[in-house]
């Protein structure tokens, strides 16, 4: 069996690992455009910000592990074109300008995402980054050296924590968002407005609610951003607007959302049966509403390509979907997420209804106790549970964890009230803040 592999970060290094265990006879042949594989782009904060010194921790695997595997591993090779009916394939080594051509049984699709950059005048201005590889992480640290004035576009995670860095490193800092609330898409106001206000403590200037219209430059080089209500100077600016699906290799050739994110089954089936995907390539179950939705975290993306690498010969393992689980720290605040936010709800025409709770999570006769702010959407109707948020002080985020299986199993809100957790006054509350939440629905 001949298994060709298209991209290696996260679905595709765990969809390779499988693949050799389960498949000893396979001929894996893995495609990668860039010179490193598994890089954690989730830690490029860390890395910037130099709580990460050694960058080689932020890989977890590399072209010798997938050679001692007996998978050829084909660095620095781009795939030009695809015929999944005839199963053939076309790359050009980036170093020799060499075509190859080969042929494959299976391929495994785990092209991943890119950067959305939209196509604003003055983009081509120097010391306007992207923030997603390695290389990039390496480019934004030797910029940072020499900026004074840093822009980020975009207030979700990866913003929000490069802000964090940036400002921790001295530098004048501005985010500049469409939206009026950072982290929007994972968070109601209750949770991100705190965020806001820390940042705004520490001199953080917060553009939110605002569009850029342009980029102003001085001998080729980024000088201020244009929004429709500010001017900033600007010597390095970070774009992290979002991602898209990288995928126009398979356009008309496999189903696909309008975004471009491939359509898998829950075995992670294409439309073609000897082609699979996994990761930010493609689309994924989201349980809260029972819909495919495109929710790149490098999460999903390891769980789908284990999944996609088990069911290559017949359908073993099937996936339970996802409930788009997070986490985040800024400075003090530990905060987590798992499914619909109460806006999101809302927006999505949905009567839900919600529960919060602000309490400290241990008893108060204990020497330190902190508060924490717990909040769980429901539906009105049936009470299954669709979303929770959590931030406090002190590490509590795992419990979320509690929370995204209630979602995966459909359970609702009046369950989770009486659900078996153990008590011990150094952890939490004879009823536990899960308890807690939920028994304010009874």
């Amino acid at each position: 069996m001949k298994v060709a592999v298209i991209g290696c970060t996260h679905a595709g290094t765990a969809a390779i690992a499988q693949t050799a265990k389960r498949y000893p006879e396979a001929q894996i042949t893995v495609y990668e455009r860039n010179d490193n594989i598994s890089f954690l782009s989730c830690g490029i904060a860390l890395y910037v910000s130099g709580v990460v010194q050694d960058a080689q921790g932020l890989f977890y695997s590399s072209p010798e592990k997938m050679a001692e595997m007996g998978v050829t591993t084909r660095m620095r090779h781009d795939v030009l074109d695809i015929n999944v009916e005839q199963k053939t394939l076309r790359a050009r080594n980036l170093e020799t300008q060499e075509l190859v051509e080969d042929t494959f049984d299976k391929l495994i699709v785990t092209t991943g995402s890119w950067p959305i950059v939209p196509k604003f005048p003055g983009i081509e201005l120097d010391n306007i980054m992207l923030c997603k590889n390695y290389n990039h992480s390496n480019m934004i640290i030797e910029k940072a050296k020499e900026a004074k004035n840093i822009v980020v576009i975009g207030a979700g995670y990866i913003g929000i924590e490069l802000v964090e860095a940036f400002e921790e490193s001295g530098k004048n800092v501005t985010l500049i968002d469409m939206s009026d609330r950072i982290m929007s898409k994972y968070l109601d106001e209750e949770f991100t407005a705190p965020v806001e206000q820390s940042f705004k403590e520490r001199g953080v200037k917060l553009a939110l609610g605002e569009t850029v219209n342009r980029f102003e430059g001085v001998d080729g080089q980024v000088a201020k951003v244009v929004t429709n209500a500010g001017e900033y100077e600007a010597d390095l600016v970070i774009l992290c607007i979002g991602f898209k699906p990288s995928t126009e290799l398979f356009r008309g050739q496999l189903e696909m959302l309008d975004n471009g994110a491939i359509i898998v089954d829950e075995y992670m089936r294409t439309s073609h049966p000897d082609v699979f995907a996994a990761g930010d390539s493609c689309a994924v179950k989201y349980n809260p509403t029972g819909e495919a939705a495109y929710i790149p975290l490098a999460t999903n993306a390891v769980r789908m390509g284990t999944i996609a690498a088990c069911n290559l010969v017949e359908p073993r393992i099937r996936s339970l979907g996802t409930q788009g689980t997070s986490g985040i720290k800024i400075y003090e605040h530990h905060i987590a997420t798992t499914g619909m936010t109460e806006q999101a709800a809302l927006d999505a025409g949905m009567n839900v209804k919600v529960s919060t709770i602000n309490e400290n999570y241990r008893p108060e006769f204990m020497p330190t106790y902190e508060l924490i702010t717990l909040k769980i959407v429901y539906e009105a109707d049936t009470g299954r549970i669709v979303g929770a948020q959590l931030s406090s002080k002190v590490d509590l985020t795992a419990a979320i964890n509690t929370v995204s299986v209630c979602i995966q199993k459909g359970m609702t809100v009046h369950e989770l009230a009486v659900v078996d957790f153990f008590f011990q006054p150094h952890f939490n509350k004879p009823w536990n803040f899960l308890n807690s939440v939920a028994l304010q629905t009874l």
